[in-house]
């Protein structure tokens, strides 16, 4: 998908197609759970875990953030953990 929709030729965990229009969110989140397992065990963490995190990922796209600059990135990154604390606080 990432190289057929998105003209990249790598693997990622998330893509997120945003269709949102005004005030209403909606849009696609596809997740390779092969990577996010990948990814888990790269960062050291369960693969739940790094689970939620892209699905939180997801939803930040469709709620307009972007991670195209390091800037960004690092937004993204703060804002994904912030969320990520409250789900497994709540959990």
């Amino acid at each position: 998908m990432n190289q057929e929709y998105l003209n990249h030729n790598y693997f990622t965990d998330v893509i997120t197609f945003d269709y949102s229009e005004g005030v209403i969110t909606s849009g696609d989140i596809f997740i390779s759970i092969d990577q996010v397992k990948m990814n888990a065990d790269l960062y050291g963490v369960n693969s739940e875990e790094e689970l939620r995190r892209v699905m939180i990922h997801g939803v930040f796209h469709l709620m307009g953030f972007t991670d195209g600059t390091a800037e960004e990135v690092e937004i993204m990154r703060k804002k994904e953990n912030e969320a990520l604390h409250l789900w497994l606080k709540k959990a």
